[in-house]
């Protein structure tokens, strides 16, 4: 979670009734795999000596008897060494744009953190440079060596050797952790200095797309990055998010994540080191690698969807498409019981994926977005209930991004007829928007509005928005959800 100034929180926020917030912890300026040898100081399963008659355990350092206090000050004492906090610097004023922490995972200094955290570096390596400090206050230069935008992670290098380092749990790699265990999170909030929260592990999010592990503890701004470890100091999951408005409601990305991208790094190393110099992810290669796997996840995101397709809820006197998948959340409002009384009734409702992707600081992807209302007339003519429609609801869904990022919106405007049985078919205007990635080529927001044009005094407006989908994806999705808006009832 990096910090810059201004506590700005990258946030995706779902409209709904109740809002839900979901943000990257930091402030802006404007804002598996292969286990390693555990470190030092690490808790062992009890000795065991055996006297005549008797067996007496050997208390561990770290024991489930000691006082809660006491276990997180010995987990911090033997993790210390191995954080670091990770600075974005503007080159040409030589000051930090942003803030975030990472932890040593290799002897040889290589080390892991968010990719939000080096984000500015990875898009504008002429703009930007990085570098980390230690807890003591030793400072040096970093390089990157991979990112796993899907996952907002990054493996970057220290310039220096000889680091004690975090291994990861080999519990939390193949998923046998306990819900309640005690968990502690470390890095260095707000710029503060150094820091550690305890709290308990709660398996993963039910409803995401994305694996992300629901951590019962205090996140704050600059902690992005840290490690999230056991009782025995190994690394459970890197710290990436929480909920704003919530208590205690933090999200970490799983180990087995982080380790199978330091296992990648690895090779990567290996592979130029002996000659393979066009394996390392250079500055030139970054956006390259970040548009493949942009386009890698949304291909699996969009076919799992389309597999499971969409059930058939009913909306007044026409029936509506929403979604199937268990990562959807949805929400219902309605406007009957405004004071002054409505002269028009208006009942919505709202899906949306808790799963996004963030690219850059005004930049995040692969939000999907599902709404229906039906809105009826109670005392509005036909002009005037065509004109509240106009008035509620804008043809084009603009996502995220400015023009720096995406291109301006281009749309298309027709009528057509919905579904393929024709006695529930319905005509529709339907309005088709999409904006193009400057950076990222074949990937877009896009937006598909239909409203019902059967009746004057009633209407069903549906909408379906997609950020950061392939056009392909897009079209297929669109004409799926087109197709599944009817009417309710055939009167015979």
């Amino acid at each position: 979670m990096p910090i810059k100034r201004s506590h700005f929180a990258i946030a995706c926020v779902w409209l709904a009734p109740l809002p839900f917030v979901f943000a990257f912890t930091f402030a802006q300026a404007n804002p598996q795999s292969k286990l390693l040898k555990p470190p030092q100081g690490s808790m062992s399963a009890p000795a065991v000596s055996i006297a005549p008659g008797s067996i007496t355990l050997i208390t561990p350092p770290v024991a489930a008897t000691m006082p809660v206090s006491a276990a997180a000050e010995t987990v911090y004492a033997a993790a210390r060494p191995r954080l670091l906090q990770i600075r974005t610097l503007l080159t040409a004023a030589g000051k930090q744009s942003s803030l975030g922490s990472g932890f040593v995972v290799t002897a040889d200094g290589m080390a892991i953190t968010n990719y939000h955290v080096v984000s500015q570096y990875a898009l504008e390596p002429a703009t930007y440079r990085m570098e980390y400090a230690t807890p003591e206050g030793t400072k040096g230069a970093l390089k990157l060596l991979a990112v796993d935008v899907t996952n907002d992670l990054a493996v970057v290098q220290l310039d220096k050797n000889d680091y004690p380092f975090f291994t990861f749990n080999p519990r939390a790699i193949d998923g046998s952790l306990a819900k309640g265990e005690r968990m502690y999170a470390m890095g260095n909030p707000h710029d503060i200095g150094f820091t550690i929260v305890e709290g308990t592990y709660n398996n993963l999010v039910d409803k995401s797309y994305q694996e992300r592990i629901h951590f019962s503890g205090a996140m704050n701004p600059g902690m992005s990055g840290g490690p999230t470890v056991s009782v025995d100091g190994r690394v459970i999951g890197i710290n990436v998010a929480k909920r704003v408005g919530s208590d205690l409601v933090s999200f970490l990305v799983p180990a087995r994540f982080g380790a199978a991208l330091l296992e990648r790094a690895r090779h990567t190393m290996l592979e130029t080191r002996a000659g393979a110099q066009d394996l390392a992810l250079t500055p030139e290669k970054t956006r390259i690698e970040i548009g493949k796997q942009l386009t890698a996840w949304q291909a699996a995101l969009y076919k799992t969807l389309l597999e499971q397709g969409f059930r058939t809820t009913t909306s007044g006197p026409y029936q509506a498409p929403e979604p199937v998948a268990a990562w959807f959340s949805c929400w219902a409002r309605t406007n009957g019981e405004q004071i002054p009384k409505p002269r028009a009734l208006l009942n919505s409702t709202q899906c949306n994926t808790q799963t996004w992707l963030f690219i850059s600081n005004n930049l995040q992807t692969g939000a999907i977005e599902i709404s229906h209302s039906y809105a009826k007339s109670i005392d509005l003519n036909a002009f005037q209930f065509a004109a509240f429609l106009s008035q509620n609801y804008n043809l084009a869904w603009s996502g995220s991004g400015g023009r720096k990022y995406v291109t301006q919106n281009q749309c298309t405007e027709d009528f057509v007829v919905s579904g393929t049985d024709n006695a529930k078919s319905l005509p529709m205007r339907v309005v088709w928007c999409a904006k193009a990635f400057r950076d990222f080529p074949e990937i877009y927001n896009v937006s598909v509005l239909a409203v019902t044009q059967d009746k004057s005094d009633q209407a069903l407006i549906s909408r379906l928005a997609m950020s950061g989908v392939s056009y392909a994806n897009a079209l297929a999705l669109g004409k799926r959800f087109i197709s599944s808006i009817s009417v309710a009832e055939v009167i015979k």
